[in-house]
């Protein structure tokens, strides 16, 4: 009879611990008490029409604004930066984390259909830009992308520069189609190096991409031996997801059914968007942006090659660019050198963009170059800076 009533409870706080929805926790100050001035908040805001999830922290809300776009698609990165960045970052911006449609905490949204679509998921980040900046009362914010969300920032800053200081790619992707051929052959020639011979056959049976008769296994099959070589997580055999993993599991602000939710996003994602981004090449479709840009690179990435991210910042056009290396790092540079991808953002990129901002205010009233996106002649921007 014991038996039986422990095992009623254990499935009762089972249960309980199923149903608890997610939180975040509150800012505090030293006394334990919500630090004033400060936010901690887990939020559904309408974008497009639907319903997607935000998480929302700083220590003083009259901070800049930093909202991050997660990879994938569908690959919601919440509980990796919370985990590595936010307790630095949160000290120093408002930091937003955004599951967009399909992903997370906004699985439901990948419903409908019909609005899985680039242009709809451009037109998202813009509507949640503006939120943000009426709700903080801040002109403009910092955008950031990683990988998928590189792509996606890109094309967002490109149709509303008004709206940024500045722009970060971490592990941006330029050319899908291209990136893919890369990572397909890197990753095939390092398995043949290797003497892999199992690997090599996996690989051959998929054959390069454009991948064919379905996507999601040879996909998955490409990316699991790009881990396994370190083309993934520098040094890391496993690759990116128990990182992933770690972050969801540790995450309060995942509910268990949202977790889960995590896992179902990557694959509906994949189905619905693969086809759509695997055609983006932000050579043609970005040529020049209005912003700062800067590019926070892996050296060992060929998930998203830093080989053609480090080309099209030398061809882009900016009115400031920098390349940053990260020497230890391939394609996850905010958990593998997380102290140094923070140190970034409190460091350099708000002391860096605010001079640049001050120094164009004061010229105001001489001729000042701009970029136009309807083509012409383009200024000569200041050259690449490179840190190695």
């Amino acid at each position: 009879m014991l038996a039986f009533f422990v095992a009623l409870a254990a499935l009762a706080l089972a249960v309980l611990a199923w149903l608890r929805p997610g939180f975040t926790a509150p800012i505090t100050s030293g006394t334990g008490k919500p630090l004033p001035g400060s936010i901690a908040t887990l939020e559904r805001v309408q974008l497009g029409g639907v319903a997607q999830g935000i998480l929302i922290r700083g220590r003083d809300v009259a901070n800049p604004v930093l909202l991050y776009l997660h990879g994938g698609p569908g690959t919601s990165e919440l509980g990796m930066v919370r985990r590595h960045n936010m307790p630095v970052l949160e000290r120093h911006y408002t930091v937003v984390v955004w599951d967009q449609r399909g992903a997370g905490l906004s699985y439901a949204a990948r419903e409908p259909a019909s609005g899985m679509t680039v242009e709809q998921f451009i037109a998202d980040a813009q509507e949640l830009t503006r939120l943000l900046c009426q709700r903080f009362q801040q002109a403009k914010i910092y955008l950031v992308g990683h990988s998928w969300g590189s792509l996606l920032g890109v094309l967002t800053v490109h149709r509303y520069p008004e709206l940024f200081h500045a722009y970060v790619g971490v592990g941006q992707a330029v050319d899908m189609r291209e990136g893919e051929r890369i990572s397909y052959e890197w990753t095939l020639a390092q398995a043949k190096r290797a003497g892999d011979t199992r690997a090599v056959a996996r690989l051959k049976k998929i054959g390069p991409p454009p991948y064919r008769g379905g996507l999601r296994h040879p996909l998955m099959t490409q990316r699991r031996l790009l881990g396994k070589y370190g083309g993934e997580v520098h040094g890391n055999p496993r690759g990116g997801m128990p990182t992933l993993l770690r972050g969801v599991l540790a995450a309060s602000e995942y509910s268990w059914p949202q977790r889960l939710d995590v896992f179902r996003g990557i694959f509906a994602n994949m189905r619905l968007m693969w086809p759509q981004i695997v055609s983006l090449d932000l050579r043609v479709l970005a040529p020049e942006m209005d912003v700062p840009v800067y590019f926070l690179e892996g050296r060992y990435d060929q998930e998203a090659p830093a080989a053609l991210a480090e080309s099209y910042l030398r061809q882009l056009r900016a009115p400031r660019k920098a390349l940053i290396w990260f020497e230890h790092s391939a394609h996850f540079v905010n958990t593998e050198e997380a102290d140094n991808f923070n140190r970034f953002f409190v460091e350099r990129l708000v002391q860096e963009t605010q001079s640049d901002a001050r120094h164009h205010s004061a010229a105001a009233s001489h001729t000042w170059p701009t970029a136009s996106r309807r083509g012409g002649a383009m200024p000569s921007w200041p050259r690449m800076q490179s840190a190695r």
